[in-house]
């Protein structure tokens, strides 16, 4: 039996995954599809929620990666990606995004001769002291398949010189989840169980080691608790995050465990402002119309500039002092980017199926190669 193969490593990968597994699934019902999940971030509950929300099947292999160095991580997750390779022999293997999970398997699968196809391919925010930038750099050199989602994508991959048949716009398969999922976020109860009135409180999601591994940290969070006596503050805290902020006296923030991804959409659809430093974020942001304020120097998402809702702050504390006039601006309403109308998984998928001349019919909404 002819087999597909779809790696993911981080929470952040599902969303991104999981429509091109579908489409996949749907257009070749007769290949064995391999969802291979190493680990590299895994909580049992909010895995498991994720896997519910989403309605994808559970991972088919569950690796166990873990945390720890980049260098550690990274080969652990080689090792054990290439021993199910070997096992499964795919025709063709597909990785998102940029942790360390999606670099171990785009070299893994690469040695063994196996064509890649790397989803949100392209994204540079050109400061290498970014591990995810040195990730997207190297699996693009290595996919046969760079899926792009934006023009500047497009112009990046050039200038490194990867181009012709190597390259297709494919549009957001993130925001292809969004839609789908939509109206169970619209459903969601999560503002009234944390009594918010809609549009009335900032969104913060900080997770980054620039921005949590130092000083900065505890420069933000006192600028956020005296913005939180004017506007509430809901702060969803990741692990990274709730570790530094052990032993601190009680928070004027709302701090809240980690929510799946239906309720955390839901808080952000209907946010007056997110404060954050995560990619994916600016683009939900972007597509949803909500004003999003990047506490980072660069972004690999420069579209979410210029045709987006979000505002680059820099990685500096003080610049939250400027967010009640930020918030209180009218928010720039603008159509969102192109390919980014939930349609762009399947626009994968017959780029797929027709790189693997498999016997399907290519739907009419295919790839188009740039």
């Amino acid at each position: 039996m002819q087999t597909l193969a779809y790696v993911v490593g981080a929470r952040p990968n599902f969303p991104k995954m999981a429509p091109v597994e579908r489409a996949l699934r749907a257009r070749l019902p007769g290949w064995r599809h391999v969802c291979i999940h190493t680990g590299q971030h895994y909580d049992a509950e909010l895995s498991e929620m994720f896997l519910r929300e989403l309605d994808v099947p559970p991972p088919t292999y569950l690796l166990g990666v873990g945390s720890g160095t980049h260098g550690a991580q990274t080969a652990r997750a080689l090792e054990r990606i290439e021993e199910v390779l070997v096992r499964e022999e795919p025709e063709y293997v597909l990785v998102p995004g940029d942790v360390n999970s999606t670099l171990a398997a785009a070299l893994a699968a690469a040695k063994l001769n196996i064509p890649v196809g790397h989803i949100e391919a392209g994204l540079r925010s050109f400061d290498r002291t970014m591990p995810e930038e040195l990730n997207r750099i190297l699996v693009d050199q290595l996919a046969e398949h760079c899926f792009v989602h934006s023009e500047e994508a497009v112009d990046n991959l050039r200038h490194e010189g990867v181009r012709g048949e190597r390259v297709v716009f494919a549009g957001n398969t993130m925001i292809d989840t969004l839609v789908r999922m939509r109206p169970a976020i619209d459903r969601s109860d999560v503002r009234a169980r944390l009594g918010l009135d809609d549009r009335g409180y900032l969104l913060v999601t900080l997770h980054r080691p620039a921005l949590v591994d130092g000083p900065l940290l505890d420069d933000a969070i006192e600028r956020l608790e005296t913005l939180a006596d004017h506007l509430p503050v809901v702060f969803p805290v990741h692990p990274r995050t709730r570790a530094r902020l052990a032993g601190r006296p009680r928070s004027a923030l709302q701090l809240v465990d980690p929510l799946g991804y239906i309720d955390f959409l839901a808080l952000e659809a209907r946010a007056a402002g997110v404060l954050t430093d995560s990619g994916g974020v600016q683009e939900e942001t972007t597509f949803l119309g909500v004003p999003c304020f990047t506490l980072r120097d660069s972004t690999e998402r420069p579209i979410t500039l210029t045709e987006g809702t979000n505002s680059l702050l820099g990685l500096d504390p003080e610049a939250l002092d400027a967010l009640p006039e930020l918030l209180a601006q009218p928010p720039r309403l603008l159509r969102p980017p192109r390919g980014w109308d939930g349609h762009a998984a399947e626009r994968i998928a017959d780029a797929v199926v027709s790189a693997l001349d498999a016997e399907v019919p290519l739907a009419a909404a295919g790839g188009a190669r740039v």
